[in-house]
């Protein structure tokens, strides 16, 4: 039995004093969606999120971390990378703590390594409509940068599907705003920029009546965090792999 000793990494951390512009640049890296923070003695604070890298758009800022930490999710290096899963479902993060002493930091763990071991080694039940879910927030390839910022804020989800004429275009993430310094100033100026320059176009879909293992095996696939749920021409929903791992027997 695999457990998360198997597959703790080095993570980057930060103190409650460092600014928020450092933990921007280091939620740049696509494999990272949550920091850590930790005190003098590596004893684990909790963490920051990307959409809170979101929240102070200035290149130039002085707001630390300290009023953005979270309660994070806490793992032991022997528990069980389904434990550990379901503790990310809990707290509805991509990532966990491995904590050895309580509260020491040892370092972290990505629902992106888990997920592939997990399904692989797990019977998942139902079809993606037992699964995904219906409420889904779209965007217009003509909204503006703004709108999609505030959207991510007050919803607190990470990413949309882009319609046109009630067709799927693309879609925009948070990470699409983060990444890029240029997009982040043009967010702080109030700049007319339509998202469709920034979305990406490139998306794999699935449909409801498909297996909730078949969308599984399309995250792993294309490495993505969620599908659009397509009949026929309509989307009527999403999934991702939280919504897939509550599938697990």
């Amino acid at each position: 039995m695999r457990t998360a000793q198997d597959f703790i990494i080095e993570i980057p951390v930060l103190k409650s004093s460092d600014q928020i512009t450092k933990a921007r640049q280091i939620l740049r890296d696509d494999r990272f969606r949550e920091i850590y923070v930790v005190d003098a003695k590596k004893n684990l604070l909790g963490y920051i999120d990307i959409t809170d890298g979101l929240r102070e758009t200035s290149t130039k800022s002085n707001v630390t971390v300290q009023g953005f930490i979270r309660d994070a999710p806490m793992a032991d290096p022997a528990d069980s990378i389904e434990q550990v899963a379901k503790m990310m479902r809990e707290f509805r993060t991509d990532s966990a703590a491995v904590v050895s002493p309580r509260p020491k930091l040892a370092g972290g763990l990505l629902i992106a390594d888990l997920f592939p071991v997990i399904i692989s080694r797990n019977e998942l039940h139902g079809s993606v409509a037992d699964r995904m879910s219906g409420r889904v927030v779209t965007a217009d390839p003509q909204d503006e940068l703004q709108r999609i910022y505030s959207m991510i804020m007050e919803s607190g989800y990470s990413a949309f599907p882009v319609m046109k004429k009630k067709r799927l275009v693309g879609i925009v993430s948070r990470r699409d705003l983060i990444s890029s310094r240029h997009v982040r100033s043009e967010i702080a100026r109030n700049a007319r920029i339509p998202i469709e320059d920034v979305m990406s176009k490139e998306v794999f879909t699935i449909t409801p009546d498909d297996p909730v293992s078949t969308a599984a095996e399309l995250l792993v696939k294309h490495d993505v965090s969620l599908l659009p749920v397509m009949d026929g021409d309509h989307l009527v929903g999403v999934i991702n792999r939280h919504d897939i791992l509550a599938a697990l027997a």
